[in-house]
């Protein structure tokens, strides 16, 4: 597992969705560390410079939160403060029930905590590919999505952060239908082509550096997280819709398309899954990367969460 940390004191580690990196936290680990904190950030399995299997198993749920607890064995930690944002969200939420000695609090980005499917995720990304273009059906075929994003890195990823910012509506990729005439769209299809760098908050050399290291590891690691979604819904059958009792700081953007999806405010969608939840920032016109898009506002709610937090 490659991590980048910086600071000391209590440990707050940082977990990136897709398509993230340790780099997703970059703004953070300053800003932390200055609080003094230990900010940890690693490349989650399967992106980066962290082993990528590409058996599908290997992403289940008890391997991926096995994967966090080493990493806290590793570094001599008894117990942390977990950050999600994205897949890295779905993966923190899931923590309490998996390991729960281990867990001080956590900081969700973007993804509010839901009670679990009634079906297996696949019967529902199929059904919801009947509908529309969905990334989460268009996903799951090995090999599929890769020949379209492996070939062109940079050109996805630019185009994929600018669709999911506060600067594009990302749910307008759903008057696209998931195949037309047998063939398969793919993402570079459904969504609008990126601006010319640098934005407010992503220059070139950030996005050289996301594509430079996609383009030498593919993105198939990534998308294994997304296949392993069946195997991780029958691991959390008994454990999924447990109250979460730790504390818990919620940020998410106005524009992210999740909560869109969701339909509802966060507060409601999180009433009684996470009795603990203390705070709920919900930023203005920032969109999905809402800890690149508004960094210092991410970090001052973050740092007060922290400092709030009883003795350990």
């Amino acid at each position: 597992m490659h991590v980048v940390e910086q600071g000391e004191g209590p440990a707050v580690v940082l977990c990136h969705g897709f398509p993230g990196l340790w780099y997703t936290w970059r703004h953070q680990l300053a800003a932390l560390s200055a609080a003094g904190y230990r900010a940890i950030a690693p490349d989650l399995r399967g992106y980066g410079r962290t082993t990528a299997p590409r058996d599908v198993t290997a992403y289940d749920r008890a391997t991926t939160v096995g994967d966090l607890v080493g990493l806290l064995d590793a570094l001599h930690l008894g117990d942390a403060v977990f950050c999600g944002h994205d897949f890295g969200a779905h993966l923190v939420w899931d923590m309490p029930a998996w390991a729960p000695d281990r867990v001080r609090a956590l900081i969700q980005l973007s993804v509010p905590r839901t009670r679990r499917l009634p079906v297996t995720p696949s019967v529902g990304f199929n059904y919801l590919a009947s509908q529309h273009f969905t990334h989460l059906e268009y996903f799951q075929e090995p090999g599929v999505a890769e020949s379209e994003l492996d070939a062109q890195p940079k050109l996805f990823l630019a185009t994929l952060f600018h669709a999911l910012s506060g600067a594009n509506r990302y749910l307008d990729c759903w008057d696209h239908p998931a195949r037309v005439d047998g063939k398969r769209n793919g993402y570079l299809d459904v969504l609008p082509g990126p601006p010319p760098l640098p934005w407010n908050w992503l220059s070139e050399q950030d996005l050289d550096y996301y594509a430079a290291e996609f383009a030498r590891t593919g993105f198939t690691g990534g998308l294994n997280w997304y296949r392993a979604e069946d195997l991780v819904w029958a691991q959390n059958a008994d454990r999924h819709d447990k109250p979460i009792g730790v504390p818990v700081a919620f940020i998410a953007g106005s524009a992210d398309p999740v909560l869109e999806m969701l339909g509802r405010d966060p507060m409601t969608a999180m009433a009684d899954l996470v009795p603990g939840l203390r705070s709920v920032l919900v930023i203005e016109g920032a969109g999905h990367f809402v800890q690149m898009e508004r960094p210092d506002t991410v970090n001052h709610a973050m740092v007060e969460f922290l400092d709030a937090l009883p003795p350990r």
